[in-house]
């Protein structure tokens, strides 16, 4: 028989690590309902995030309080360069949908080759942000883990907020519903694309830095949080932030039962089990709507 103690760890973990889905998978989605596009370089920003924490906070002995907000800016930054000198040249061509896929894979392919070239292929170990644990209800919480669910709200809520209160978040809105249509109402939708996409690398470098103490730092860490994202995305519907948010969670919380009730063998084929069950109920995902 299975403690209740125990339950409710796992139940944490699993909104721990479904928090951390939701911030990556929000980044694909955010892309997806602005530009209509897929991502395919999204899990390299992740490993860009982990990266950059591992050389702020050892290499560099920068505080981590410096180090997150520096390493974000940078990530922003390369987003933005990438989607100015590579993506923004292909709008509106002739088949942009492959050409977009083709153009994300080759990025991450380099990004990815440049980290193994430069940093080496080895796992680099990360000291957790906030070090020592809670009690709380006779468990032992990690301050890290709680500071990871800390962060995740605040990012979400404030991004909530942008959206539906700022100009920008209006402008972001009304480009995604028809960007000829934006352009005639004088929103530069070419400058809502860029920011979008940096802020996107932002969104899945937080999750890297926010899991690399955890599970540590090398060139690949970011495909398997990249394969989950697109999971989440598909599980919450296509464009829907709110469905990307709770697909994460979800995601999260079935992915640690499993591991209670079952076995870690069995985490990866739940999650695949669960989006086969979604779809077959809500073809569409479950924020998603049909498209014609």
């Amino acid at each position: 028989m299975i403690h209740f103690s125990i339950l409710i760890e796992q139940l944490i973990n699993g909104l721990v690590l479904g928090s951390m889905y939701a911030l990556v998978a929000s980044g694909l989605t955010l892309i997806w309902g602005t530009m209509k596009m897929l991502n395919f370089a999204h899990g390299e920003f992740y490993m860009l995030g982990g990266f950059g924490l591992y050389f702020g906070i050892v290499s560099s002995h920068l505080p981590a309080w410096i180090t997150l907000p520096l390493v974000l800016i940078i990530v922003f930054l390369i987003g933005v360069l990438l989607e100015k000198g590579l993506i923004a040249p292909l709008l509106g061509r002739p088949g942009w949908d492959v050409s977009a896929v083709v153009i994300t894979l080759g990025i991450g392919i380099f990004i990815q080759n440049f980290a193994f070239k430069f940093w080496g292929g080895d796992f680099q170990n990360v000291p957790y942000m906030f070090e020592g644990t809670v009690k709380v209800f006779k468990m032992n919480l990690a301050w890290h883990r709680i500071y990871i669910l800390a962060i995740t709200l605040i990012v979400i809520i404030a991004f909530w907020q942008i959206m539906k209160r700022t100009r920008f978040g209006m402008a972001m809105r009304a480009t995604a519903q028809d960007n000829e249509a934006a352009t005639l109402m004088g929103i530069p939708y070419r400058r809502i694309y860029r920011i979008t996409f940096g802020l996107s690398a932002c969104l899945a470098a937080l999750a890297g830095t926010a899991l690399a103490p955890i599970f540590s730092v090398n060139p690949w860490m970011g495909s398997g949080p990249m394969i989950k994202a697109f999971i989440v995305v598909i599980l919450g519907g296509l464009g829907s932030f709110s469905g990307a948010i709770l697909g994460g969670l979800i995601m999260g919380l079935t992915e640690s039962l499993s591991v209670l009730f079952l076995t870690s063998g069995w985490k990866d084929l739940t999650s695949f089990l669960l989006l086969i069950l979604i779809l077959v109920i809500r073809p569409s995902g479950l924020f998603g709507t049909k498209e014609w």
